[in-house]
Order: C-alpha cells, then sequence, then structure tokens
C-alpha cells in the first residue's frame, strides 16, 4: 500500500494536552508517508482523540464519533474510526461494545502505537494493542515531540508534565493518565528551542498542575528554574503559565514572574470552591484564608497581573450556605477571568456516590449566579485598561475581513476574549506577528483596540 494515497483526518477535542498528543500522532503519521488532511469529509481514515473528563466532554466526543461514523463508505469517504484520548483509556470496552462504528481504540498510553494500529486496519502486519493499560508517560511521546505538527498559530502549547499528583474527590484525570510525571528540564529546552526555531512568538506551559512541576524528578518545585533558563531561548517573546495550584504558588514563582520579561504577567489557577467546608470534601488543599493569602502575595508584588480561575457548583453537599460563602469570597477575590463548571458524577471518584446530590435545577440556576457576578467584576477588570498600549500577538484575520484577531499577555487562547484590533498603518499586519495596540473599547468579553 502507498500510504501517501491514504488521507487522515484528525480531531481534537478537550484540552491543551490533548492537542499537543494530537499533534504528536500528526507528525507520526506523517513520517509513516500518510497525508494529513484538515477536513474529515475528505479522509478515509479518522482519528477523534478524546476527552473524558466531565459529562459534557463524553457527550460531545460520542457525538463527534457518531457525526463521523455519518460518513463511513457507502454514503462517505471515511473508511475506518480510530479512537483515542481520555475516553478511549477510560472505557475502550464501551466504546468497542456500544460503538460498533469505531475500528479501533488506542488509550493515552499507545498513541506510539497509531501507525502501526492503521497498518492493523489495512491488513498489514501489526502488534495486539492492550488500550485498557494504564501505564504513564507524558502522553507516552515524550521523544516525539519535537518537530511535532502544531496546529495552532503565533503560539504553541508546551507540555511538562503528565498527570496528577492531586486527588481532588470529583476529578477522574489521575484515573485515565495516572500520577504526576514531569518531563525532564532538557527534554523541554529542546522541544522549546525547536519551537522558536519556527518562529513561534509564545509558549504556553500546560500540565494537570504546572506548579508541581519538578517535585519527583528533583525533588522540589522546579517551576521557576525552567522558566528563566526558557526565558535564555531566542525567540520568544512571551512565556504564560497554565493550570497552577495555590499551593504551589510560592514567593520563588512570583518573583520569576515579576523579574523575566518574557514571562507573561498572567497566572490560570483553578480554585474549585469558595467554602472551606466543601473544599475539604473535594480533598482540595485550599482554604479560603490561603486562597486570599496568595492574591494578595500575587498582587502586591505583580499589581498588572491578570489572575484566571475555574469554579464547580453542584458539588454533593453544597449548600445555599456554602454557595453564598463562594459568591461572597468572588467579590472579595475579584479574579480577573473565571469559568465555572456544573458537578457531574464520574465513575471511579470519591464523590460520584456521595450523598446529598444537588437536584440539576439548583446546580443550574447556581451556575448562571456565578457567571451574572463575574461579569461585572470582570468588566471592571477591563475598564482599568481602557486606553492603555499593550503588545498584541495576532492570531488571525475576523470574520467580516475588517478587523484583525489577537491577544495581548492578558488573553490566554481558548479561554479568554481575545481583542479586535484595528490598523491604522499603511501596511498590512503579519498573522504570528506582534504589534503596539491601544485599547479603545472593552467590555466584560469583547475588547476592540487600534495599532499605534
Amino acid at each position: 500500500m502507498n500510504n501517501s494515497d491514504t488521507k487522515i483526518s484528525l480531531i481534537a477535542l478537550g484540552c491543551s494536552k490533548n492537542l499537543v498528543d494530537a499533534e504528536c500522532m500528526s507528525k507520526l503519521l506523517s513520517e509513516h508517508g500518510y497525508t494529513i488532511v484538515p477536513d474529515f469529509h475528505d479522509a478515509e481514515i479518522v482519528v477523534i482523540n478524546t476527552c473524558g473528563f466531565i459529562e459534557s466532554a463524553k457527550t460531545e466526543a460520542i457525538n463527534t464519533i457518531l457525526e463521523v461514523a455519518d460518513e463511513k463508505v457507502p454514503s462517505g469517504n471515511v473508511k475506518f474510526i480510530v479512537v483515542t484520548g481520555c475516553l478511549a483509556q477510560r472505557y475502550p470496552e464501551d466504546i468497542k461494545k456500544d460503538l460498533p462504528e469505531v475500528d479501533a481504540v488506542l488509550g493515552t498510553a499507545h498513541y506510539q502505537d497509531i501507525c502501526d494500529c492503521i497498518d492493523m486496519l489495512y491488513g498489514t502486519e501489526g502488534p495486539a494493542f492492550d488500550s485498557a493499560s494504564n501505564t504513564t508517560g507524558v502522553g507516552g511521546l515524550a521523544h516525539l515531540m519535537n518537530d511535532r505538527a502544531i496546529s495552532t498559530t503565533g503560539y504553541a502549547w508546551l507540555k511538562i508534565g503528565e498527570g496528577c499528583l492531586n486527588r481532588c474527590a470529583f476529578c477522574a484525570i489521575p484515573l485515565i493518565r495516572g500520577s504526576f510525571v514531569s518531563r525532564p528540564e532538557e527534554e523541554i529546552l529542546a522541544e522549546a528551542r525547536d519551537i522558536a526555531s519556527r518562529g513561534y512568538k509564545e509558549i504556553i506551559l500546560t500540565a494537570q498542575d504546572t506548579t508541581n512541576y519538578g517535585i519527583d524528578l528533583y525533588k522540589k518545585r522546579a517551576l521557576p528554574g525552567l522558566l528563566r533558563k526558557l526565558s535564555e531561548i531566542d525567540g520568544f517573546e512571551t512565556i504564560r503559565i497554565m493550570y497552577g495550584y495555590m499551593d504551589g504558588i510560592n514567593e520563588e514563582l512570583i518573583d520569576a514572574i515579576a523579574d523575566i520579561p518574557k514571562v507573561a504577567h498572567y497566572l490560570d489557577i483553578p480554585i474549585q470552591h469558595g467554602s472551606d467546608r466543601i473544599l475539604k470534601a473535594m480533598r482540595r488543599r485550599d482554604t479560603a484564608e490561603l486562597i486570599t493569602t496568595k492574591l494578595e502575595m500575587i498582587r502586591k508584588r505583580i499589581p498588572d497581573i491578570i489572575v484566571r480561575t475555574t469554579v464547580m457548583v453542584g458539588f454533593p453537599g453544597e449548600t445555599e450556605e456554602d454557595f453564598e460563602t463562594m459568591i461572597s469570597n468572588l467579590r472579595k477575590w475579584r479574579f480577573d477571568r473565571l469559568g465555572c463548571f456544573i458537578f457531574s458524577p464520574e465513575e471511579g471518584t470519591v464523590a460520584f456516590d456521595m450523598q446529598d446530590q444537588v437536584p440539576e435545577e439548583i446546580k443550574q440556576a447556581r451556575y448562571e449566579k456565578v457567571y451574572e457576578v463575574q461579569k461585572e467584576i470582570t468588566e471592571d477588570s477591563a475598564k482599568k485598561r481602557l486606553g492603555t498600549c499593550v503588545k498584541v500577538l495576532i492570531d488571525s484575520v475576523a470574520d467580516d475581513g475588517i478587523f484583525y484577531v489577537g491577544r495581548s499577555y492578558a488573553e490566554a487562547p481558548e479561554d479568554d476574549p481575545v481583542i479586535y484590533v484595528a490598523n491604522s498603518s499603511d501596511f498590512d499586519l503579519v498573522i504570528g506577528e506582534s504589534y503596539d495596540v491601544k485599547l479603545v473599547e472593552v467590555s466584560d468579553y469583547d475588547i476592540t483596540g487600534v495599532t499605534v
């Protein structure tokens, strides 16, 4: 079989870690001679890299599988569907049983087997796959991350670890991806140099808990030292940290963010709740007092920092008093950006069969209340930036063809708003390059600027 005649499409669902894994698989497939196409309608084989973190993610994955299945021959071009990622790791037998349209299942520890799997589908020799195996490496592909097929523009995700040391009562990630494993520093730096050499201006450090980086390898929190070495690499303008934990935010890390010019004054720190009683039930190590103390430390040292968080409503046993305590604390803490999840019971987690499950209608009402409160906070935060000049990395052109779309240090991709940039210069802006932009209009989720 001539592999170049075979077109493969990869669909990446879920988090940034999944996207990196999909990019690594894309590199493997390209090296194996397959042709990668963006539209699955044009492909013979579709690889769906799934998320299985919460119920909504599982639903999205299943709906995507069924959508692709509608394009299988004879009604479409698709001959084979391969399901990879967290859903495949967590429910391999269920997928095989309930979704007969799926031709192969590979868990998170078997990404490196993707080419052998496809060879097997075409009848050539391939290995037997233990898709339920829970052996954990950094996506199983640490050695493949250099020169991976990066699918983003201007920025690239850089995975510094896999799995999670934390054992939150609601979270299935450790069940799927195992305990936290740090990538060796030299491996990360080699990948970073590769990314920089390809012209990317921003790297975004990602892991389930970036502040735990180094605990297993170096017996200490080694993120500050890693930031200093990454900043010495030519080519980058911005290094962004995502997914830290409050107990991992120490003075050394805060100083590194404050002192290293390339490190964005931005932190994403999921707190999950604001009531000590619920935080304890969630098996979180944070308390309201700790969160208050850490936020004060961060903002005193870095006044212009943008802090994003994530909270959850409807955890089993969450009373109206617990919820109002969280709302009161959110008003006090004033996170610049916030995302909210509704609790869903996940098999295998401590919270799955906890007593006092919260009714769905109450969960929904609390979810809406969180965003109602946060809207005003986010808008106030945005107004403080009105009239300021910021460096904006241009990601694309808006659908209207008039504005450019970009981000400053204060906006992480996907989670945060974008900046719509009107070009006042005599030349076209270049995608993937940065420009000085004055912010002329802001709201809770819309930002407009003009080049200066």
